[in-house]
């Protein structure tokens, strides 16, 4: 493996590192905030006293437990797979991102409606009036925070070197290690010493690990090099010229 190709690699071992870490982070901040009371209502049903009902994250957003199991699956996925997929994954993770940050942004920005919160409650249905609606900041900022950096780690994933990532080569089919070891150049074979799976590659391609290509036989297309005519002087039908 040439210095590279080494680098390439720590290099995108790295960044599926950081995005796991960035994913670990957001799907932390949205299952936390799908725990925690997003809207306080106080209600009516004109007999008693007032009811107070706590709605949750699950509850006033449901989709941010459904969207925090998403993030930790993406964390598996970061280290499954590799080339164009890792982009692929990316966008999806920022899509993730996006849909958890709608309804937190909708609640700082607008507030909690007397409609929206009997519907979700379920009051609509019992005949009870919303008196008052009290809304929780901070679990809706915990959704942003973990927003955030589902969009960082969506980003490292996307700029992460295609040819890094991925299971690692033991996890290869024998065809795709014999091309590994078919691709791999002399200046490789001579600089580095070679590994028991380099010699198992050679030999399942073909090759002998053990001989320089300068000492290989020729193969059966190849020409070896033209004997001496011995009878470039001799004469005909390669006897000796008489003297005159």
């Amino acid at each position: 493996m040439s210095e590279n190709e080494s680098g390439g690699r720590n290099s995108g071992r790295r960044a599926t590192g950081v995005a796991a870490l960035l994913l670990a982070v957001a799907a932390a901040c949205l299952w936390g905030s799908s725990r925690m009371t997003w809207v306080t209502v106080t209600s009516s049903d004109g007999l008693g006293e007032d009811r107070v009902t706590n709605l949750d994250g699950g509850t006033w957003a449901a989709a941010t437990t459904p969207l925090a199991l998403a993030l930790v699956a993406a964390i598996a996925a970061a280290f499954a797979v590799r080339g164009w997929l890792v982009r692929v994954l990316g966008l999806l993770v920022a899509v993730v991102a996006v849909v958890a940050a709608i309804p937190a942004i909708g609640l700082l920005t607008g507030g909690a409606s007397d409609e929206k919160a009997a519907y979700i409650a379920g009051f609509e249905r019992v005949a009870t009036q919303v008196t008052a609606t009290e809304v929780s900041a901070l679990p809706a900022v915990l959704v942003l925070v973990g927003s955030v950096a589902a969009l960082a780690a969506a980003f490292v994933l996307i700029r992460k070197p295609a040819a890094t990532g991925g299971l690692s080569s033991k996890y290869d089919s024998p065809a795709a290690r014999r091309d590994a070891a078919a691709k791999r150049g002399a200046v490789d074979k001579k600089d580095e010493p070679q590994t028991q799976r380099m010699l198992w590659d050679a030999l399942d391609a073909g090759e002998d690990p053990t001989v320089d290509d300068g000492d290989r036989a020729p193969g059966a297309g190849e020409s070896s090099p033209s004997a001496t005519d011995v009878s470039k002087d001799t004469g005909q039908s390669g006897t000796r010229r008489e003297t005159e």
